[in-house]
């Protein structure tokens, strides 16, 4: 049985229901993200709200929302109270992670709750994509150096591109060059099995398939999310820039209005905090900023969705029913994208970067070895190549 006693759907149904909702309702750039695997699908009971649904993750009693509720907007709080509601008896909290203005807005009269900007998200109007490319110069170096490298972008069905072996190699090379393990949650990398409702663009370079990007739409803004660009291990440089440039040239002519690349955490293009941040938090986000970048390269993400001059940048949320932001809360989000335990993933991460790290000195030195002149093994050795000079 599901909550409130309602039999539970199998996941084909469940899926097709939260994907109609989606289609009909989505408005956060995140709301199509909520089909991915390992989110949980909260409905309100039969009888009262129709047309709803809240995704979610659980970590340590915190259900870390994906974004925001799905459902019109008239309804949104009727449904935050909702699912508020059930949490509280099933003693759990809520974090709404990854919200927007919206939901944000529509908050503002429920009891104080702790809001904490992570970061912005870069948005254009797809229409106006050429001109953009027109004024980035950089941009079109990127797009010749691809294009001069033989490689060739086209849109594939979700039929052909689901489970491909050709993008399942891609997806397993890019995943090796990660320095962190897999994360989930809203960076969910596997999707290749739920592509239903999705774009998917691949490039090709003498035939072999070099890499691919995943878009996931956002309805109710007439709009995409970029969702996963992955790259292979021939990809050359330029290669993301091209499928990008594909993907928006491509739902502009279908009369898309909005398209964004997802989340820059802690980018500089942020807003300052709407409320007062505990002190905590301010220093905990500048270690991570100042210390991350072996792990999650957070400038140079900010940096390449900023090199495509976005029209605006708007700024992403946590939200939280309490009075400040706590650590618990915190550590709960960690859970939801690490799916386990937040420290063993981070002793995980730092022995892989150790290793990595001893394999690239091993490299260097062996290159150094193969560069390095003869040693001359006895001294009549060493007068006869001084003579020989």
């Amino acid at each position: 049985m599901g909550p409130h006693g309602r039999p539970l759907e199998t996941e084909g149904s469940e899926l097709a229901a939260v994907r109609h909702l989606v289609l009909r309702h989505g408005w956060n750039a995140t709301s199509f993200q909520i089909v991915n695997p390992g989110i949980e699908h909260w409905f309100p009971p039969a009888g009262s709200i129709a047309d709803s649904v809240v995704g979610f993750v659980r970590w340590r009693r915190v259900r870390v929302v994906a974004g925001a509720p799905v459902c019109a907007p008239d309804r949104m709080d009727e449904v935050v109270r909702a699912f508020e509601r059930d949490a509280t008896r099933c003693g759990e909290r809520v974090c709404y992670f990854g919200a927007e203005e919206r939901l944000r807005t529509s908050l503002a009269h429920h009891p104080p709750r702790a809001t904490v900007v992570l970061g912005a998200q870069p948005a254009w109007n797809p229409a106006c994509w050429p001109a953009m490319i027109g004024r980035r110069a950089s941009v079109r170096a990127q797009l010749h150096r691809a294009r001069n490298k033989g490689v060739e972008v086209e849109a594939w069905s979700a039929e052909m591109a689901t489970a491909h072996p050709d993008l399942e190699r891609c997806l397993s090379e890019w995943l090796a060059t990660r320095g962190l393990p897999p994360l989930h949650f809203l960076v969910e990398p596997n999707t290749l099995h739920r592509l239903a409702g999705r774009r998917v663009f691949v490039a090709r370079r003498r035939e072999r398939v070099v890499a691919f990007l995943v878009a996931s739409p956002i309805p109710r803004r007439a709009g995409w999310l970029i969702e996963q660009i992955v790259r292979g291990h021939d990809a050359p440089n330029g290669t993301a820039e091209l499928l990008i440039d594909a993907a928006v040239r491509a739902v502009a002519e279908e009369g898309s209005s909005y398209m964004t690349l997802g989340l820059a955490p802690l980018s500089r293009h942020a807003p300052r905090a709407v409320d007062a941040e505990p002190r905590w938090l301010r220093l905990t986000l500048a270690w991570i900023r100042a210390h991350g970048r072996r792990f999650y390269n957070f400038d140079g993400l900010d940096a390449f969705k900023s090199k495509f001059d976005p029209e605006r940048w708007e700024p992403v949320y946590a939200i939280t029913p309490e009075a400040a932001f706590s650590p618990s809360t915190l550590y709960a989000v960690a859970g939801a994208f690490t799916g386990g335990s937040p420290l063993v993933l981070g002793i995980r991460a730092v022995a892989r970067a150790a290793y990595q790290e001893a394999r690239w000195l091993g490299a260097r030195a062996r290159r150094e070895l193969t560069r390095a002149p003869a040693t001359p093994t006895h001294p009549r050795d060493g007068a006869t190549a001084a003579r020989g000079r």
